[in-house]
């Protein structure tokens, strides 16, 4: 067994397929837990997982995050403080609405599998590009 120290860092490791900036802090067999920027005005793409889910818990500016899964759809303001969850198979996008930078962290579960695990739905919002 290795232990494992990361420093957040000005690097970005990905830019996730919703289009949000991703850092990658750490991954054990159960889950990965990343460190996420969604810039000033700017609104993610829409997407459903195929195999995880994940717990979001912002740590700094405003936002909002779209949530729809099975007839039921919801809105939900964020700020620093707020924690939410995102389902296996929840439709999701989210946006930053204050003059700051929306940054959070997130555990997904199981370990976030590459490139094909998000798969586009239709927009809540007009994305920006």
């Amino acid at each position: 067994m290795t232990f494992k120290t990361v420093q957040l860092g000005p690097e970005v490791d990905a830019i996730a397929p919703d289009g949000s900036e991703i850092r990658v802090m750490g991954a054990r067999p159960g889950g990965t837990f990343a460190h996420c920027t969604l810039p000033v005005g700017a609104t993610s793409l829409a997407v459903r997982h195929r195999t995880v889910e994940e717990i979001w818990y912002v740590l700094s500016g405003d936002g909002e995050v779209w949530r729809s899964f099975d007839g039921r759809e919801e809105v939900t303001p964020v700020s620093a403080g707020i924690a939410l969850t995102i389902p296996l198979g929840t439709h999701f996008q989210f946006r930053t609405t204050g003059g700051e930078p929306l940054r959070f962290v997130l555990s997904t579960m199981p370990p976030w599998p590459g490139e094909d695990e998000a798969v586009r739905v239709d927009d809540h919002w007009p994305v920006s590009e």
